[in-house]
């Protein structure tokens, strides 16, 4: 799979002419990875619960996954190297750690 078009300024990513925030490019690999894979896994609850009560819950973990990687929240250049690296070093709960 190719990678998708970027703005000049390599902070947003462009699919379907629609402008999305980029991951944080400073993210490591294996975590940018790991983070990813969360980020799907409360997709598919997302689907998995639509409709249910419980549906609030796996959008929030959706949420919390683009936040980890920096695609929501504060742009990731507008933090520091602290608040980047703590951003993305933070717990996010996989779908079955739910409490």
């Amino acid at each position: 799979m190719s990678e998708p078009e970027r703005t000049p300024d390599g902070r947003y990513v462009v699919i379907d002419g629609r402008r999305w925030r980029a991951t944080d490019p400073d993210i490591p690999d294996e975590r940018a990875a790991e983070l990813r894979k969360v980020l799907m896994a409360w997709r598919r609850e997302v689907r998995r619960t639509q409709g249910t009560d419980e549906e609030r819950a796996s959008r929030d973990g959706v949420q919390a996954a683009k936040i980890a990687l920096g695609e929501r929240g504060t742009p990731w250049w507008e933090q520091t190297d602290a608040q980047r690296r703590a951003r993305w070093e933070a717990d996010v709960a996989w779908p079955d750690e739910r409490s």
